[in-house]
């Protein structure tokens, strides 16, 4: 007996654009692909996508940079127009490194580098991307709609890029999820050689996205994809992508 994951990434989802029906343009590209939706497929899309896709973008022309954001900007050399976005997007600024790195609690609660505000694979770089006002509701939105194009509703995760303040590179996490179960917790059960278990719980919806990046590649084109295989909790209305931000209370790195 063997476990068998697979990750399938269609090609052919066109750029997006503000009031593109997501689900419809996921849905062709995956019939077109011959890879379909199956019961207990989920389903990983980009944060960048659905932040297109909702209009979550600004042009920096538009924006007035606060003298906060310009003294910050000059002595690091940055664009004082995106600083300021970064400073709007934040709830809090945790630490302004250096090198011109913003630290941030965004207001979903994640900790992140510049408020997830980010400028790559948008254009000329005078458009920025913010994050989804309310990623767990867009996660919700696009399983019920690919439900009712393809007949099959899929777990819906959707992931973004985040470092990680103990180890070097990035990885993709979940940041809006529906359908699954977002951590498994093992507390209490017995490990493999019979050992009760006492602290460990498994961000399952942060292993996905992460594993999904593979097929999906940073610079590929491939916003979707397809994790087929992998048998998971799944919950109608569940705690979405907010179960895995941690209480301040055990943040190690507040």
């Amino acid at each position: 007996m063997s476990a068998r994951v697979e990750l399938l990434a269609p090609d052919g989802i066109p750029e997006i654009r503000p009031g593109d029906d997501l689900a419809a343009i996921i849905a062709e590209a995956l019939r077109d692909g011959d890879i379909g939706l199956q019961e207990d497929d989920v389903l990983v899309i980009t944060q960048k996508v659905v932040s297109k896709a909702e209009g979550r973008l600004v042009e920096l022309a538009s924006v007035s940079p606060s003298p906060e954001a310009v003294e910050y900007a000059t002595r690091w050399g940055k664009d004082p127009r995106q600083v300021e976005v970064v400073l709007r997007e934040s709830a809090e600024v945790l630490r302004m490194a250096e090198g011109g790195l913003i630290i941030s609690r965004t207001p979903h609660g994640f900790v992140c580098a510049n408020a997830g505000v980010d400028l790559s694979n948008v254009g000329d770089g005078e458009v920025a991307t913010l994050l989804p006002l309310d990623p767990d509701g867009s996660a919700r939105g696009l399983a019920a709609g690919l439900g009712e194009l393809l007949g099959v509703r899929p777990a819906v995760v959707i992931s973004d890029s985040f470092g990680r303040p103990w180890r070097n590179g990035i990885v993709n996490v979940a940041i809006g999820v529906a359908g699954l179960e977002p951590l498994l917790d093992l507390r209490g059960a017995p490990d493999a050689q019979g050992r009760v278990m006492h602290s460990t719980v498994i961000a399952v919806a942060d292993e996905i996205a992460s594993a999904a990046e593979l097929a999906g590649g940073k610079t590929d084109q491939r916003p979707v994809v397809v994790v087929r295989g992998y048998t998971t909790s799944r919950v109608v209305d569940g705690p979405g992508a907010a179960a895995l931000v941690m209480d301040r209370a055990h943040d190690l790195f507040p």
